[in-house]
């Protein structure tokens, strides 16, 4: 009996979930995270090392809280995998509603946390949540769900393409709130990709994309803060900006060219003994190709290549089967963790203004952790899934 037919009946959702089951895993795909989530921790583990020093009175303070993160996140994902797509598909309005709550509550004084400006964490005493990496996922899942759903009606009306955007619009407008422009940035790009991949019309996808730049253009313009982070992006070695608004970017720029093509070596990076503010977290690429050049940034650049390229190809596998709403959570995870990644080294090589966007599976930080563990779990349980649908052929 298939989990749809098990809640239509209203019998308990957790009974299609089969925590025995034997999953068919996509061992490269897999691999790749792996090396990814290895090197990552290396990466933050060798960022870190003085900063926590400094601040807790343990160099591998930050590297022992980021290796529990990575455990947890396995568990997690190990539990994720056995649940069925269409469970989530059934759920995926659910998590919207439950994202857009918690979204609401960062905002509210006392219970959300301020950092550096920003209400974007739920303190649960022994991490900081941070609701806009789950509203993310959710809002892929929830896209996935109605292209799925309403497939053809977004590809003939535009009653269709318009009802997701409103959706998105309410989830931007509280990103903007806390604010959090760079994760506004990366969900309007992922489902804007998607919602080209699932068919609409030419003209409706222009005229959005257009919509969009237009806001971001005067959400650019109208807000101070991120004016004088787009001038230090534009001149950052300006006198002014040096140790102003371009601080970041120049710090990441002089740890490339110490880098060059091998690297200071692992641990000997310059630039993370304060130069570099938390290199740990959204600038822990720029420490990595100081200590290993342009040998190690290439890797890194690889792998996640690689990891972009396999889901996406899983995508296009499900689609030709038939199985729609698997590849639309392919083709979303895939362009959700594309996005970000190019995003992010972006930043840190000079090539976009910056922002505060981790790097998928590397970075520091416990949601973020979790959220990719989550969306890998997802993209395994798709291949499972057309392996069985195979299997039974």
């Amino acid at each position: 009996m298939s989990s749809a037919t098990r809640i239509a009946k209203s019998e308990p959702f957790w009974q299609g979930i089969d925590l025995k089951e034997k999953i068919q895993i996509d061992r490269s795909l897999l691999i790749a995270v792996v090396m990814i989530a290895s090197l990552g921790w290396l990466m933050v583990t060798s960022a870190s090392m003085d900063w926590s020093q400094r601040n807790f009175g343990n160099i591998f303070y930050v590297s022992i809280r980021h290796g529990i993160f990575l455990c947890l996140g396995v568990a997690v994902s190990w539990f994720v995998l056995r649940i069925p797509l269409s469970l989530w598909r059934t759920f995926s309005g659910l998590l919207v509603v439950v994202s857009l709550a918690l979204l609401i509550l960062v905002l509210i004084p006392g219970i959300g946390r301020e950092i550096n400006g920003s209400m974007r964490w739920l303190s649960l005493g022994i991490m900081n949540a941070q609701p806009s990496e789950f509203a993310k996922l959710a809002t892929i899942i929830y896209m996935a769900s109605y292209l799925d759903r309403r497939r053809e009606e977004v590809q003939s009306k535009w009653s269709g393409f318009i009802k997701p955007l409103f959706v998105l619009s309410l989830l931007a407008v509280l990103l903007l709130l806390e604010p959090d422009f760079g994760s506004v940035v990366v969900l309007m790009l992922a489902t804007l990709g998607l919602l080209f991949l699932g068919g609409v019309k030419a003209g409706q996808f222009i005229l959005t994309t257009v919509v969009v730049l237009s806001a971001s253009v005067v959400i650019l313009l109208s807000s101070p803060y991120r004016l004088k982070r787009l001038t230090g992006y534009w001149e950052p070695w300006t006198e002014e900006n040096v140790y102003g608004s371009g601080y970041q970017l120049t710090q990441s720029l002089i740890a490339f060219g110490r880098g060059e093509f091998s690297g200071v070596g692992l641990g000997n990076s310059i630039q993370k003994l304060f130069y570099l503010p938390e290199a740990h977290t959204d600038f822990v690429f720029a420490i990595w190709a100081e200590e290993t050049g342009l040998l190690g940034s290439v890797i890194i650049l690889s792998l996640f290549i690689y990891v972009f390229l396999r889901a996406m190809a899983l995508g296009r596998r499900a689609f030709q089967q038939g199985q729609f709403f698997a590849a639309y959570i392919a083709y979303g995870l895939s362009l959700l963790i594309g996005f970000q990644a190019f995003i992010n080294l972006g930043v840190n090589v000079g090539l976009l203004p910056t922002k505060g966007l981790t790097l998928p599976f590397v970075s520091y930080g416990g949601s973020s952790l979790l959220i990719c563990f989550i969306s890998l779990a997802l993209l395994l349980r798709v291949h499972h899934e057309m392996e069985v649908i195979n299997g039974k052929r």
